[in-house]
């Protein structure tokens, strides 16, 4: 039995629902968003509370149960609150800002790096050196905010790069004479 399967999700006010067949459609103030959950399972919604269940005893359904159930759940706390992930920047000289639908980032290379930012995503520099992505869909949220990190990773010498707000990051001892 999965235990986070039989959770329930519970739907916060404000945060509409709607269930037809396989398909899930969320709105809220984050906007709209929705999840088709594979066939072996089913979707039931009672009062302000939706269940996922498995339609048989099979594998493949047991397979997917808790993890159908943390996607809708994702769908739902997405249109009602929203994800966000943080970056720091750390170096000298390494500084982000936006232009238009655009991040601008100087990470030492010989030119400025460009990052369109995709629809349904937005992004802000606090600081030259803060960047706060945030949405309603906890992939492409996760995602971008991974792409902006691969233009420079942090380094484990001295620490330089682009991470996430409370990564740890090893660092390793230089050379010695």
């Amino acid at each position: 039995m999965s235990r986070i399967g039989q959770q329930p999700v519970a739907v916060p006010g404000g945060t509409e629902v709607r269930i037809d067949g396989q398909t899930l459609t969320a709105k809220g103030k984050h906007g709209q968003l929705a999840v088709t959950v594979a066939p072996e399972l089913e979707l039931s919604q009672a009062d302000n509370l939706i269940w996922v269940k498995p339609r048989s005893d099979s594998q493949r359904a047991r397979t997917l149960w808790g993890t159908s159930r943390s996607i809708v759940d994702n769908v739902v706390q997405g249109v009602s609150e929203g994800f966000s992930k943080t970056l720091q920047i750390i170096g000298v000289g390494y500084r982000a800002a936006m232009q238009g639908r655009s991040l601008n980032l100087q990470l030492g290379f010989s030119h400025d790096i460009n990052y369109p930012i995709p629809e349904g995503i937005e992004v802000r520099c606090d600081s030259a050196t803060t960047i706060v992505v945030s949405g309603a869909d906890k992939q492409r949220v996760g995602q971008v905010a991974a792409d902006i990190r691969a233009f420079r990773p942090p380094e484990p010498y001295k620490g330089k790069g682009i991470r996430y707000d409370g990564e740890i990051v090893l660092r390793k001892e230089g050379k010695k004479k």
